[in-house]
């Protein structure tokens, strides 16, 4: 089947599409599940819409861990049921749904006690590996002292006795969600970013439908649709304030901050996963980077816009240097990232002890809203929520189909991957290269090599980030979504977390490349460079500050165009 390409033409398009027809079901909110959603009904037959407020995995889903696992730690709270069913899912993700985007990486979890911690760790790693009946990662191993320094030389001798590895699985969370959109798309779906739902449309006390703000042209559109699934994840509250609903689910944010590093920082030849007082801390190879997160603290400000504090890198910092022999410090921190994580409220006082599982609620008919989970369980959260609305469907409906349905760019891949050499030769570009673009797009490379052949000038890499070609920013805007300079920098690449400048140098070229496919002009190019780097020297000043709510007012007082801004030379830029 034919990829759809997401560029102007086709969101013009879906904008008058959903204006003009009544759907089966609008989905809102275009994170890993509500384009998880629109997939699943799209894929039963039904006729969809999705609306994004801003773009696709804008908020939490381009902001994970970005890791497909089970959750070794859910273990602990006796939680077997749900580490099964997302140890079953990483296997789908792995082996059938999408092989190009989800791959194995191993873990060491080094042991500071000689005998009993050995036994636990050990028995809690063995019932993982036991639970993923697919059996599609290697089985754990223990390691001595000498053999697991052999693995992790970089790190201090004193901090272990020995080790155990077990494997897990990483992903691009914001390409994956990407992906699922662009899929949902290819089977017939309506998908539009920039469109904000402003209320509700009802008949009675049914809900039929949403009034729609398309944020690039300031319309209103009026979307009819038999049922609305409401996916937005940390903003459910608000999305049911705004409306006019106060029932249905609650959701708590909790705040998890990533800082990353240079590959070549940390001597490891395998991930790290370590126990703290509040949670566990991973060390994850990213490319030519290592990703070092999380924290888990509650958020109650602001959910647009979550900022990383001072007290938040220290705390990364500290607990990750317990354990190297050469530590890290602020100067070795080339991104850093923030996310908000959406936890059905409860009664307790921390957030990591708050259900990582989902829950389906209809607060009035013709309105169905889905909240909690994890990423690695967004098809599962996605087939529940569609299982609930088509049950005030007249006509019958096909159960969900998404556990054997291949994303966009896995049909193929494996074969291409085998004919690398080849295609890096046809190219003019080199095998690691290829293997990259690969591991991003899939059997979907095809298309950029058709436009590195049409301009090979597109086969060069970007000035400011060479691991990106600039045929990967024009694709961006054409065939993926990107409306906007910071959708390319920090969702379609990562340029954002990879680059220590946090992607200024890349900034004018990318703008440069996409404005012939975004139809704009000079004055467009410098605004949107302008605003990128506005957002970047907000998120720094808010960097270093020493808590929440003052790294929140520094970053509210840049991006406020009346406020004073801070400079390049304070914040290191």
């Amino acid at each position: 089947m034919t990829s759809v390409p997401l560029g102007p033409a086709y969101r013009a398009g879906t904008l008058r599409r959903i204006g003009e027809n009544e759907f089966d079901v609008l989905v809102v909110g275009g994170g890993v599940v509500g384009t998880g959603v629109a997939l699943d009904a799209v894929s039963r037959g039904l006729s969809v819409a999705l609306v994004e407020a801003q773009d696709w995995a804008a908020g939490t889903s381009s902001r994970s861990s970005k890791l497909v696992h089970g959750g070794l730690r859910y273990l602990e709270q006796l939680d077997f049921r749900l580490v099964r069913e997302a140890l079953k899912e990483r296997g789908l993700l792995l082996t059938r749904l999408a092989p190009h985007l989800v791959r194995p990486v191993p873990f060491l979890f080094p042991l500071r006690r000689r005998l009993w911690e050995r036994l636990y760790v050990g028995a809690g790693i063995a019932l993982y590996d036991m639970l993923d009946g697919a059996r599609t990662l290697p089985r754990h191993r223990h390691m001595s002292r000498r053999g697991a320094l052999a693995a992790a030389p970089g790190l201090s001798p004193e901090a272990l006795v020995g080790a155990v590895q077990y494997h897990d699985a990483q992903v691009d969370d914001a390409r994956f969600a990407m992906t699922l959109a662009r899929t949902a798309a290819q089977y017939g779906a309506a998908i539009a970013t920039r469109a904000r739902v402003t209320g509700l449309v009802r008949d009675g006390a049914r809900v039929t439908g949403a009034h729609v703000l398309d944020l690039e042209s300031d319309r209103e559109i009026v979307v009819r649709a038999r049922q609305v699934i409401n996916a937005t994840g940390v903003w459910t509250d608000e999305t049911a304030q705004l409306m006019g609903n106060q029932g249905g689910l609650r959701v708590r944010a909790s705040k998890g901050v990533h800082i990353t590093v240079p590959r070549d920082r940390i001597r490891l030849d395998t991930g790290l996963i370590l126990r703290t007082e509040k949670s566990v801390l991973f060390t994850i190879p990213w490319g030519r980077h290592w990703i070092i997160g999380t924290t888990d603290t509650d958020w109650s400000l602001g959910m647009g816009h979550p900022v990383a504090s001072q007290a938040d890198i220290d705390y990364l910092l500290d607990r990750v240097n317990q354990v190297l022999s050469t530590p890290l410090t602020y100067d070795d921190i080339e991104g850093v990232y923030t996310g908000l994580r959406p936890l059905l409220a409860g009664d307790a006082s921390d957030t990591a002890k708050l259900s990582r599982e989902h829950t389906v609620a209809r607060p009035a008919p013709g309105l169905v809203v889905i909240a909690g989970g994890k990423y690695t369980t967004y098809r599962v959260m996605a087939r529940d929520a569609v299982d609930v609305a088509v049950q005030e469907l007249d006509a019958a409906v096909p159960p969900s189909v998404t556990d054997r349905l291949p994303l966009l760019g896995a049909e193929g891949f494996e074969a291409l991957r085998n004919g690398r050499a080849l295609l890096a030769a046809r190219a003019g570009i080199d095998v690691a290269r290829v293997e990259r673009l690969l591991g991003r797009y899939g059997s979907a490379i095809v298309d950029l090599l058709h436009m590195i052949e049409a301009n090979p000038a597109l086969g060069e890499p970007l000035a400011g980030a060479a691991d990106y070609l600039r045929a990967e920013a024009v694709y961006a805007a054409s065939h993926e979504g990107a409306l906007h300079l910071e959708d390319v920098l920090a969702r379609r690449t990562r340029i954002s977390i990879e680059e220590r400048d946090r992607g200024l140098a890349a900034a004018s070229e990318v703008a440069a490349l996409i404005a012939p496919v975004l139809g704009w002009d000079d004055e467009d190019v410098r605004r949107e460079t302008e605003a990128y780097r506005t957002m970047v020297h907000a998120e720094l000043a808010a960097e270093l500050q020493p808590d929440d709510l003052s790294a929140d007012a520094a970053r509210a007082d840049i991006c406020e165009p009346s406020a004073p801004r801070t400079g390049d030379r304070a914040l290191n830029v």
